[in-house]
């Protein structure tokens, strides 16, 4: 071959290299693109988010490979339920009146008399003849905190919300907590109210996994409340599912209307009694805001 040829082959060569790592290196990067699906009803949805702009220390690096933590209360599955009620009298499988709670004496004349389970004898959830002093919607789970003096010592470690709920030896840390009760398409709300059916120091089944004791009513591990029975639609004794909630997650309902040991109606007068006393009028007689 010519001298002048091979010099045109070898450059076509070095040419042909040269654009090869070119197209391999782009002069400028195209912006990453990371695919981010949205949490919600519309979770079909997703969007594109340019994260080449974002800067990620090492400490956000690790903290967005941790899994993200469950629900703080898991639901406890396939629980018997049965239904009881204030002023309650023993009887059958029933051996103790429901005159008193584990956590008030006085719980029929603070409730504002006998809660009549008698689907006749009520409207809107509660008793026709009176309306409650206390939320109707109320429920019993097989553990109480309280001692005769005090509170049970394990309960400061197995009651998950004992520190900050805590008030002084007098008061229980479990009155009055809400959870949510399921069956088929309906969830409500209630208070835990009582201990029971049974026990009051199975904490191993109320905060762990373990299942209900066998007892006389077939095992049960939950009792509601008429009111509770009625928006679900339960039989006697039937079978649900059921969790605590954090109070902020408790939406309204018919659960959020009435009592005085009810969080929401708490909570709706302090917000009035704020609202009262922001627009009272001063002593010029101007109302301040």
């Amino acid at each position: 071959m010519k001298p002048g040829k091979i010099a045109h082959t070898i450059a076509v060569i070095l040419s042909s290299i040269s654009s090869l790592f070119a197209h391999a290196t782009p002069s400028k990067a195209e912006p990453a693109r990371m695919k981010a699906s949205k949490k919600s009803q519309r979770s079909s949805e997703d969007r594109f988010t340019d994260v080449s702009s974002i800067a990620f220390s090492p400490g956000q690096l690790l903290s967005a490979a941790r899994p993200q933590p469950g629900p703080s209360f898991p639901w406890k599955r396939e629980i018997v339920t049965t239904v009881f009620w204030i002023g309650e009298k023993p009887a059958g499988n029933n051996p103790v009146p429901n005159r008193a709670s584990s956590w008030d004496k006085n719980w029929t004349k603070n409730y504002g008399g006998f809660d009549d389970p008698n689907p006749a004898n009520r409207r809107n959830y509660i008793p026709a003849k009176f309306t409650p002093r206390q939320n109707p919607f109320y429920c019993a789970l097989p553990y109480s905190d309280k001692a005769k003096t005090g509170h049970r010592p394990e309960a400061p470690r197995v009651v998950p919300w004992f520190k900050g709920a805590y008030q002084g030896p007098a008061v229980s840390t479990c009155k009055d907590r809400w959870l949510a009760i399921h069956k088929g398409n309906r969830t409500v709300y209630a208070q835990w109210e009582d201990a029971g059916p049974f026990r009051t120091d199975h904490w191993q089944y109320v905060f762990g996994n373990e299942r209900p004791k066998p007892n006389l009513n077939k095992g049960a591990g939950l009792d509601v409340s008429p009111a509770v029975r009625d928006y679900l639609g339960l039989k006697e004794t039937d079978v649900t599912d059921w969790k605590f909630v954090d109070f902020k997650d408790v939406p309204r309902g018919p659960w959020s209307i009435i009592g005085e040991n009810n969080t929401f109606v708490i909570n709706d007068r302090k917000k009035g009694a704020t609202l009262a006393e922001a627009t009272k009028p001063n002593h010029t007689g101007t109302i301040v805001r």
